[in-house]
């Protein structure tokens, strides 16, 4: 538990981060490259064995609100405040793709998994999504090498009138499944309290599970059928799936407003406000 490097830029606030995915090798390998999204519309790439910045784009012309890495680690994709989509090459630092189907509205997830070449009828080897503030959920096949990114559906979850006293909406967040990439998982402000299942073959929700509130972090564990929420209401909720049983952890001071699965699915690691837990699963 110590600092081992620290990159900074100054003038500028780091909005999103994201590790490279590693190429399958030994156990226990670690990416080595950081890449990072900053209130200007830069993206930086960052190595860690060198402790120096490799790579340096400008896709957005306002600030970046996620990112990611495709699973190959050949594309990143980001998003922007104003709801556009960028597809950039580390390798060229071009941007090589524009997406405008969330225009106006900022995107709050981005999201790549792997997928059989020809599954769902359409071509490339990765599903990838993009979620917006205003309850839209794109979901993209992609072919990086074919240079091909083809809409396979597009959701988009009714809600009330905000209420009063709110002085923002809880977040809309989407995540696949990774025991079933071809269902995903949404939550958000909207007509109920609740996580909806979408499956991509069947075109519908198949599941819906109640929460006790909105809410503001979700995260589904790679190795076991678990769920972890968190919400505004200082409370975690962690979920086995399909929902059989839920069991609820107070102990933060705050909102949590992340939660993420360790890729081994044996820790979740949840940050409010000015705490940061570890959380150790027994048993999964």
């Amino acid at each position: 538990m110590e600092l081992v490097v620290q990159f900074q830029v100054l003038n500028q606030s780091c909005q999103c981060l994201a590790w490279k995915p590693h190429p399958i090798v030994a156990w226990g390998a670690e990416s080595q490259h950081v890449v990072a999204g900053y209130s200007d519309g830069t993206i930086r790439v960052f190595s860690i064995s060198r402790t120096e910045m490799e790579l340096k784009m400008h896709p957005h012309a306002v600030a970046l609100t996620a990112i990611a890495y495709s699973t190959d680690g050949e594309m990143i994709l980001s998003g922007g405040k104003d709801g556009l989509v960028a597809v950039s090459s580390p390798r060229s630092g071009m941007t090589i793709h524009i997406l405008a189907d969330h225009r106006g509205s900022p995107i709050t997830v981005l999201q790549c998994t792997r997928k059989q070449y020809r599954e769902f009828g359409v071509e490339g080897g990765e599903l990838w999504l993009a979620t917006s503030s205003d309850r839209r959920v794109s979901v993209w096949a992609s072919d990086w090498l074919k240079d091909k990114c083809e809409l396979l559906d597009w959701l988009s979850f009714p809600a009330p009138a905000g209420p009063e006293g709110l002085s923002s909406l809880p977040p809309s967040l989407a995540a696949f499944c990774p025991w079933d990439h071809s269902t995903l998982v949404y939550v958000g402000f909207g007509m109920q309290k609740e996580a909806l299942f979408y499956s991509l073959r069947k075109k519908q929700v198949v599941e819906k599970v109640s929460l006790p509130y909105f809410a503001t972090s979700l995260s589904l564990s790679p190795a076991a059928r678990f769920m972890a929420v968190g919400f505004g209401e200082r409370l975690l909720r962690l979920l086995r799936c399909p929902a059989s049983e839920a069991q609820d952890y107070a102990g933060h001071d705050d909102a949590v407003h992340l939660c993420h699965f360790a890729p081994s699915g044996h820790r979740l690691l949840t940050a409010s406000h000015s705490a940061v837990l570890l959380w150790e699963l027994t048993g999964s």
